[in-house]
């Protein structure tokens, strides 16, 4: 089959809404949050053509209102988990099979239902469910996720397209990228819908089927991607959504001769203990499981004496505090250099005392809840133990409440220790750690940034000098994976910046490009000799004369 016959409609970035006062898309978003407060609604797990309840009902609640009743989900065991593989299988080969171009077609379908009518319904889902407020699920759920269907099926063409520059005479040469032989293992996080639906379709795009486990504090935004996906025409069995406790799951994925992979976004430590497993049961595959995955994050801005003080600061009110600072990307420490520190925390502190705090119904919010009691208490006690350390100062927040939502003040530690626990640690929340070193010392500085953590996700230098800006980039090589220069640390786009780091930050196997899709197909060469040689000698062997 030529797979580049069919021209695919070239992909752009999906424009993100502004749901300023007074737009149509503010009021349907605003309609749409009321319309899901106003009703509770039962979740079920999707396998194959089932729609699977199991009678152990578990609540889901927005974070900022956890005494309001969304709905409830039906939590599964591993039989539910065994079901799912089943019926994962029991749909490859029809799936793979399929021309590519209808896989595309469901995908492309799906980009265009949430850009349309499925917009406002996933957006509020994703505020009330994810306590995002309409800006952050705006360039999450609806445009992230638009921007990963539809770019990737322009990746998909791309390596389909790819074959041997070459063919000799009597010869043709050709590549088959073929999905995975198995099941892929879909484990997906709560701060980002957009990657909680590419994680399993980017795998199914190429022909794979999928057992898809997501995070239980983002199930509710997850019920609206698999409506979306049913809608769009994903056959029964593609993509199979389970809500399992993760060690029960784990035992019964990591186990099956059949898995194939596994797609995921989490915590350090989850993630090095799924990459222990599989290697403790390698021996019981078919084949080598691809391991992808992207982790932690401890991220960094460093600015040089040279910086613009205002840029500096409003990276870190954005970078930091965006959604709580539940993003992997997000700016946890800084190095400010002394020229320029007065003036970066006069900027800051303004910036954070015009900060509103509160519910994601009220579009005045900047600052919403972190997701659930778990993290706030982790976060909490960060704050409390930096409270009480010698050479630290918390100049801005410090101050948390659960007793309505988990909310927690945007917090500016300021260490006089570069190896504070806080300029270390992953915190996961909205708390900022900041070191002022002396301004002429900026390569020492560096040398800091690299060593301090063992992370190395996304980071970000400004500086007007562009010598401090070349240094930068060599000394912190290897430091990022994602490297910004004037900018946050934050906001990576579809085809534009691919996201992923290395160290302890994951496989780096870049979300948001072909790199990723090559993880989830196998290829095959093919070499076709159309006149077969009937003779086993080469002229070589002649006698001389």
């Amino acid at each position: 089959m030529l797979k580049g016959f069919f021209k695919v409609p070239e992909p752009k970035n999906e424009p993100v809404k502004s749901y300023a006062p007074g737009s149509p898309e503010r009021s349907e978003l605003q309609k749409a949050i009321q319309d899901a407060r106003s009703k509770e609604i039962e979740v079920p797990m999707y396998i194959g053509s089932e729609k699977v309840t199991t009678g152990n009902k578990k609540p889901l609640s927005p974070p900022h209102d956890h005494r309001h009743i969304l709905g409830y989900f039906h939590e599964g065991d591993k039989s539910h988990v065994e079901q799912a593989i089943n019926a994962a299988l029991g749909a490859k080969t029809a799936w793979e099979n399929m021309q590519w171009e209808q896989r595309a077609a469901i995908f492309l379908k799906a980009a265009d239902l949430i850009a349309g009518p499925y917009r406002a319904k996933l957006n509020a889902a994703t505020m009330l469910g994810q306590s995002k407020n309409a800006y952050q699920a705006e360039i999450d759920a609806a445009c992230e996720f638009i921007d990963f269907l539809r770019f990737n099926v322009k990746y998909m063409c791309e390596i389909y397209e790819q074959q041997p520059p070459v063919s000799g005479d009597g010869v043709w040469n050709r590549l088959e990228q073929r999905p995975l032989e198995g099941f892929v293992f879909a484990l997906t996080p709560f701060n980002f819908t957009a990657i909680a639906g590419n994680l399993p379709t980017s795998a199914a795009l190429m022909g794979n089927t999928v057992v898809w486990k997501p995070a239980y504090t983002q199930i509710y935004s997850a019920n609206v991607l698999m409506e979306v996906f049913r809608e769009a025409g994903v056959p029964d069995g593609v993509i199979n959504l389970i809500y399992v406790d993760g060690p029960a799951t784990g035992e019964v994925i990591f186990n099956h001769p059949d898995f194939g992979g596994i797609h995921f976004t989490g915590s350090t430590g989850v993630f090095q203990t799924i990459w222990k497993t599989i290697g403790q049961n390698i021996h019981k595959y078919k084949s080598y499981p691809r391991i992808v995955g992207e982790t932690g994050g401890k991220d960094f801005v460093i600015a040089h004496k040279s910086a613009h003080a205002k840029a500096v600061a409003v990276g870190l009110s954005r970078g930091a505090f965006e959604y709580q600072g539940q993003k992997c990307s997000a700016a946890s420490r800084a190095y400010i250099p002394s020229n320029l520190w007065e003036e970066v925390k006069q900027y800051l502190l303004e910036d954070l005392s015009s900060m509103k705090m509160g519910g994601t119904e009220d579009f005045t919010n900047f600052i919403n809840a972190v997701i659930d009691e778990k993290s706030f208490d982790k976060i909490s006690q960060y704050i409390a133990n930096a409270k009480e350390a010698a050479g630290v100062e918390i100049i801005a927040g410090g101050n948390f409440d659960k007793s309505k939502g988990y909310f927690i003040e945007p917090t500016v530690i300021v260490t006089q220790d570069p190896m504070y626990t806080t300029m270390c640690e992953e915190i996961f929340g909205p708390v900022l750690t900041i070191y002022v070193y002396h301004a002429e010392h900026f390569e020492t500085a560096l040398e800091l940034v690299d060593q301090t953590s063992p992370y190395a996700l996304t980071g970000a230098v400004f500086s007007q000098d562009r010598y401090a800006i070349e240094l930068a980039t060599q000394k912190l090589k290897n430091a990022a994976g994602n490297f910004y220069i004037n900018d946050k640390p934050t906001g990576a786009v579809v085809g534009q910046q691919p996201f992923g780091g290395a160290r302890a930050s994951g496989t780096n196997d870049k979300a948001g490009s072909m790199i990723n899709l090559l993880r989830w197909v196998s290829p095959r060469t093919i070499k076709e000799t159309f006149v077969s040689p009937v003779d086993y000698r080469y002229p070589f062997l002649g006698e001389d004369k």
